[in-house]
């Protein structure tokens, strides 16, 4: 993959992203007022999503304004002076870095705010970026597999697997932990295959030594300071069991308030994720209308069943195939009635959370990606970019559903 660096970052162009969600709020609302929608489906639909998008824009709000008060640019400098100039230790850093955001702040933080900072990293240490950014964008989809909060799909997954548990299951399997304990083996295959394949890609480039950047200017550290203990106490209330968006918000509402205060310049309607939010919603309730009126029967004709490793890799396979055709997002809504049990789910999301790496459009996180790295100056070639990606997913997919088979006790 070939990078050209420009001087100045590009002016941002009108978002595609932007048209897309637009499109898909009238498409929806259309559905929604003529009745193809009917309102008790309507309605049951909204109970279950709007608490996913509530946490959507509470935990977008929290990293934007952290980023903003330098929480991001710190961490990287602070990872870049104790890498002892040496370029595999700074790779490692750069690839803990992208996991942790991934796994505890969701993949559209690693891609939004995790990629510019990494991408500034490379050049201002005299690095190729080309590696660090690639290892940003797959492992903002493949390390997402963990939490519920990792992805969108996953908080989804997390309010329908309850309902498919065993009767008499102790374990609360939509609880961040009881979700991690199904999911752990092909999350951990999801991290690790995807960081060797890239260190094997990128083997000359992590060779050497490289120059330590300056240290990041802070323009107020009260700031810094508060989004640091906002960050630090908001992580493990995520994982606490208590329902995301309610700690999401908390820490919103502190960041809005501290910069309300200290630079209310920062706040503004641009910190609300309209695009991811309107496409998200607007593919809800498409999506919610089509299994109404006879989607799941022809879905299930297809997705076969049972959980034997090729019933699970049928399954993930086709994932796989309709994220990088459609988009992750209503590939995960339109397969998952076929769905039916704890396994069955976590195999789609293998195909549907660690498959978006062929396609620029597979998922939501890819698309952002690309525009942050753009407005960087960085030229993404997308033959070879699909070509990397077609390889990561054929050798990926396969391993994470056998180590999910093999988890589970390989019926």
């Amino acid at each position: 993959m070939e990078t050209t660096a420009s001087p100045r970052p590009r002016r941002a162009r009108p978002s595609a992203t932007g048209i897309l969600s637009l499109a898909l709020v009238v498409a929806a609302l259309v559905v929604i007022t003529t009745g193809v929608l009917p309102g008790p489906d309507t309605a049951a639909l909204a109970d279950r999503v709007v608490p996913v998008l509530g946490f959507v824009v509470a935990i977008t709000i929290v990293t934007e304004l952290a980023a903003g008060a330098g929480l991001f640019s710190v961490l990287s400098g602070w990872l870049a002076r104790r890498g002892g100039r040496r370029v595999w230790m700074l790779w490692l850093f750069v690839i803990v870095l992208a996991t942790l955001s991934t796994i505890f702040l969701s993949l559209d933080t690693t891609a939004v705010l995790v990629t510019p900072v990494v991408v500034l990293l490379a050049l201002d240490a005299g690095l190729p970026p080309i590696p660090f950014a690639l290892a940003t964008v797959w492992l903002a989809n493949t390390a997402s597999l963990l939490l519920p909060i990792s992805n969108l799909t996953n908080l989804l997954a997390a309010t329908k697997i309850a309902g498919l548990a065993p009767t008499g299951s102790t374990v609360d399997l939509a609880s961040p932990f009881g979700f991690a304990s199904i999911v752990w083996a092909p999350a951990l295959v999801g991290i690790i295959v995807p960081v060797v394949l890239l260190t094997l890609l990128f083997r000359r480039q992590l060779r050497g030594t490289y120059r330590v950047p300056e240290r990041a200017s802070i323009d107020d550290r009260v700031l810094l300071i508060v989004s640091a203990v906002v960050v630090v106490v908001l992580l493990p209330l995520l994982v606490s069991g208590l329902p995301v968006w309610i700690p999401a918000t908390g820490g919103a509402v502190v960041l809005v308030a501290a910069f309300a205060l200290r630079r209310r310049s920062a706040l503004g309607p641009g910190l609300i994720p309209w695009a991811p939010v309107g496409i998200a919603a607007g593919l809800f309730v498409l999506v919610e209308a089509a299994q109404v009126h006879g989607l799941g029967s022809v879905v299930g004709a297809v997705a076969g069943s049972g959980s034997s490793f090729t019933d699970l890799l049928q399954l993930a396979g086709l994932g796989v195939v309709s994220a990088n055709g459609i988009n992750n997002l209503p590939a995960y809504l339109v397969l998952e009635p076929a769905a039916g049990s704890p396994v069955r789910l976590i195999a789609l999301l293998i195909g549907v959370n660690l498959g978006p790496l062929v396609t620029p459009w597979a998922s939501l996180a890819t698309l952002l990606w690309h525009q942050k790295v753009v407005s960087q100056g960085i030229s993404i070639r997308w033959g070879r970019f699909m070509l990397a990606g077609l390889v990561a997913v054929l050798v990926t997919v396969p391993l994470a559903v056998l180590a999910l088979w093999l988890s589970a006790g390989a019926p």
